[in-house]
C-alpha cells in the first residue's frame, strides 16, 4: 500500500511485485560472478541469455567465458553484461541507494556501558501490573506521576552524568532521552545541583528556539557543552562536530535507536563515536540493552534489518521484557542472532546488493569526482567572491577561521541581491566546515548568493560598454574596431534542461571599419592586456563623431551573430535528436523484457524531444557587452 502511494502505475499488483523481488537474487549472483572475474557456469550463462533476450548478450557471454579473450575485451564484455542486466531487470529505474559498506568516511563506534543499581523508589512502579512495557523503560516518568522527592534526586544516572561532564572537560556531549518532560527536568536539575547551563531541545519549543539552541551548542567558543534532546532531537538534526552521545534511556524501536546514533554518525564526523549508556541493572532497560547489543549488534554497526526483526520478534521481545528470566533472555538473543544473519545474507544476495551496484558505477563516479574537485577549489571561489562582493558594495567580515559574515552594505550598487537576507548570513567556502556547522551556508558556485551576485553583474548594464585605445603591430593606427559579445539564449522551461544541449553560449565578434572580422586574429586576453581606457570627455567626443560608423558596425555584428546562433542551435537540435532517439530505442527494447516500463514514459519522452526542438529552434542572440577600440 505504501509503494502504491508513491507510484500507483509502477506498484499496482502485490503478487507481481513479490515475483519481481524474488528475481533480483539470481541477477545479483550473476553480477557477483562477473565482478569477481569468475567464468559463468552453464546454468548462469543460460539464465543471462534468457533474461536479456538479445543476440548481443550471447556474444558477450561467450567472450567472457573464453580464456583466449584479451583483458580489454573481457572488461568490455563484463561491463556490457552488467549494464544490460541492471538496466533491463535491476532496480535502478526505481531506487537508488548506497550502503555504508561501499562508502568511505563513516566513523567507528565504541560503546561504554555504565550499570547502576535500580533505585528502591522505582521498584514498585515497575512491578505494577498496569504499567505498559514501553513505560517501564523510563521509570522516572512512572515515578514522576506521584508527589514526593523529584526523580532526579534519587536517580544515580544524574550524578553519573555530572561526573562524566567534568571528566570530558569541554568536549561536546549530546544527550537524548525519550520524553520532553525528562529533558526539561534534567536540565533544571543540572542547573540547580551543579550550575551547569545545558541546552534544551524538545517539541515544546518553537522552531526558532530550537535553531538558536542548536547554534549555541555548535559554537566552539561560547556554546554549551551539553545539549539535552527529547526524541525529536534525533530526527533531522546533525551534530557531527560532537562525538560523545549519551543515551539516557533506550527506545523500543530499533529504527529510533539508529536515528539517535545517526545524529553523530554521519559523513563529516572525524572522531570515533563514543556511545555512553547508563542503565539500571535487573530491569527492562538491561534486557533491552542485551537484545540490542548481543542480538542485533545495533550499537556498533548500522544494520539494515532491525525494523524487520523487531516486527518478527516483537511478541517474544515484549514477553521477555515483562518476564526477564535468564532462559527467556538467552532464547530471545539466540533467535535474534539467527534471524539477523539470515536477513543480512538475504539482503546481501538480493535487492540491496543490486541497489548498491547500480547506485555507484565506480569508473564513472571517479571521473565525476575528479571533475567536481577541479571545479570546487575553495580558494579560487573565495578570492573571486571577495572581489565580487566588494565591487557590489557588500560588507564582508571574518567570522572565524574559514568562515565569513556577509551583510548588505550602506553603499550597494543594487537594492538587493537574491540569496542574501536583510540581516546577512554566515557562510564558509570549506565543505568540511559546513558539514560540521549546519547553520552556516556552504558557499559554492551554485549557492543562491554567488549566483545572484554574478547575475547582478551579467544581467545589468554595469560595465557592459567602454571606450579604449589599442596599440598593436598588426592593427593600423587611426582605425576603428568594435568588440562585441553576444549571448545565445534558449528560453526553455527549467524542467526540459535545455542546457544539456545548448548551454549559455557566448559569441564574440571583433569587427574593423571595413566590416572584416578579426576575432580569430586578436583574442580577448591579448586585447585586455594591451588596451588603455580613454578619458570620459574624450570618449564622448569619439562616440559623437563616429556615431554613424559605429551603428553600421553594430548592425553588421548583429547579422553575423544571428547567423552563428542559428548554426549553433541547429547543431544542438541534431545532438538532442540523436540522444532522445537512442533513449527511445533503449526504452522500447526494455519494455519487451521489463514490465516496469510504461507506454506513458515513451510518450513523455517524445513530447520532451518535440518541446526541446521548438525551444532550441527559437533561441536568440542578445548583445551582452561591447567595447569600442
Amino acid at each position: 500500500a505504501r509503494l502504491r502511494l508513491l507510484d500507483p502505475d509502477r506498484f499496482h499488483n502485490l503478487e507481481q511485485f513479490e515475483r519481481e523481488q524474488a528475481g533480483y537474487e539470481p541477477i545479483a549472483e550473476a553480477v557477483d560472478l562477473l565482478l569477481s572475474d569468475s567464468p559463468l557456469p552453464e546454468d548462469s550463462g543460460a539464465r543471462l541469455l534468457q533474461r536479456l533476450g538479445e543476440a548481443r548478450s550471447g556474444g558477450l557471454v561467450a567472450a567472457w567465458n573464453d580464456p583466449k579473450t584479451s583483458p580489454a575485451a573481457r572488461r568490455e564484455a563484463r561491463e556490457g553484461l552488467i549494464a544490460m542486466l541492471l538496466d533491463r531487470h535491476g532496480t535502478g529505474r526505481v531506487l537508488f541507494r548506497n550502503t555504508r559498506r561501499r562508502i568511505e568516511g563513516f566513523p567507528r563506534r565504541e560503546l561504554h556501558l555504565h550499570p547502576h543499581p535500580l533505585p528502591e523508589e522505582y521498584t514498585p512502579y515497575l512491578r505494577e501490573s498496569g504499567a505498559e512495557t514501553a513505560a517501564t523503560l523510563t521509570p522516572e516518568r512512572l515515578y514522576g506521576t506521584t508527589p514526593g522527592r523529584p526523580w532526579w534526586s534519587i536517580d544515580p544516572r544524574v550524578s553519573w552524568l555530572v561526573t562524566t561532564l567534568r571528566r570530558l572537560g569541554g568536549e561536546k556531549v549530546l544527550l537524548i532521552c525519550a520524553h520532553p518532560d525528562t529533558a526539561r527536568e534534567l536540565g533544571e536539575a543540572l542547573r540547580r545541583l551543579e550550575g551547569i547551563d545545558a541546552g534544551l531541545f524538545h517539541e515544546g519549543m518553537s522552531i526558532i528556539q530550537r535553531d538558536r539552541t542548536a547554534a549555541w551548542f555548535a559554537d566552539p567558543l561560547e556554546g554549551c557543552q551539553l545539549l539535552i534532546c527529547s526524541e525529536i532531537g534525533s530526527e533531522g538534526r546533525n551534530f557531527q562536530f560532537a562525538h560523545h552521545l549519551v543515551l539516557f534511556d533506550l527506545p523500543l524501536n530499533p529504527d529510533l535507536l539508529e536515528q539517535r546514533i545517526g545524529r553523530l554518525d554521519r559523513i563529516g564526523q572525524r572522531q570515533t563515536i563514543q556511545i555512553h549508556l547508563p542503565y539500571f541493572e535487573e530491569s527492562p532497560q538491561e534486557t533491552l540493552l542485551q537484545w540490542y547489543h548481543q542480538g542485533l549488534n545495533a550499537f556498533l554497526h548500522s544494520g539494515t534489518a532491525g525494523q524487520t526483526l523487531f516486527q518478527q520478534l516483537a511478541p517474544l521481545l515484549l514477553q521477555t521484557l515483562e518476564e526477564p528470566e535468564p532462559e527467556q533472555v538467552h532464547l530471545l538473543i539466540e533467535q535474534t542472532r539467527q534471524a539477523r544473519h539470515q536477513a543480512e545474507a538475504r539482503i546481501e544476495r538480493g535487492r540491496d546488493h543490486l541497489l548498491e551496484i547500480n547506485s555507484c558505477r565506480q569508473p564513472l563516479a571517479e571521473t565525476l569526482c575528479r571533475q567536481l574537485e577541479e571545479s570546487a577549489d575553495p580558494h579560487t571561489l573565495a578570492d573571486y567572491s571577495q572581489e565580487l562582493f566588494i565591487h557590489l558594495g557588500l560588507e564582508v567580515e571574518e567570522h572565524s577561521s574559514g568562515s565569513v559574515i556577509i551583510r548588505p552594505g550602506t553603499n550597494m550598487l543594487v537594492e538587493s541581491i537574491p540569496g542574501l537576507p536583510a540581516e546577512g548570513l554566515t557562510g564558509t567556502f570549506q565543505r568540511h566546515i559546513a558539514l560540521s556547522h549546519e547553520e552556516r551556508h556552504f558557499l559554492s558556485w551554485e549557492h543562491p548568493l554567488i549566483r545572484g551576485a554574478m547575475e547582478q553583474v551579467t544581467d545589468s548594464e554595469l560595465g557592459n560598454c567602454c571606450v579604449v585605445t589599442l596599440h598593436h603591430p598588426r592593427i593600423k593606427g587611426g582605425g576603428l574596431l568594435l568588440d562585441l559579445a553576444y549571448q545565445l539564449e534558449c528560453a526553455a522551461p527549467r524542467a526540459l534542461q535545455a542546457g544539456r544541449f545548448l548551454p549559455g553560449t557566448r559569441i564574440r565578434l571583433l569587427i574593423d571599419q571595413h566590416l572584416k572580422t578579426l576575432d580569430d586574429t586578436l583574442d580577448p586576453e591579448t586585447i585586455d592586456s594591451l588596451v588603455q581606457p580613454l578619458e570620459q570627455t574624450a570618449a564622448r567626443r569619439v562616440i559623437n563623431a563616429l556615431r554613424q560608423p559605429i551603428g553600421r558596425l553594430a548592425e553588421h555584428g548583429e547579422q553575423l551573430a544571428a547567423t552563428r546562433g542559428v548554426e549553433l542551435a541547429g547543431s544542438a537540435i541534431a545532438t538532442m535528436r540523436a540522444d532522445y532517439t537512442g533513449e527511445l530505442q533503449r526504452l522500447e527494447a526494455l519494455r519487451r523484457v521489463n514490465p516496469t516500463i510504461r507506454e506513458a514514459e515513451l510518450g513523455e519522452l517524445r513530447e520532451q524531444a518535440d518541446a526541446l526542438h521548438r525551444h532550441l529552434e527559437a533561441s536568440r542572440v542578445r548583445l551582452d557587452a561591447l567595447r569600442l577600440i
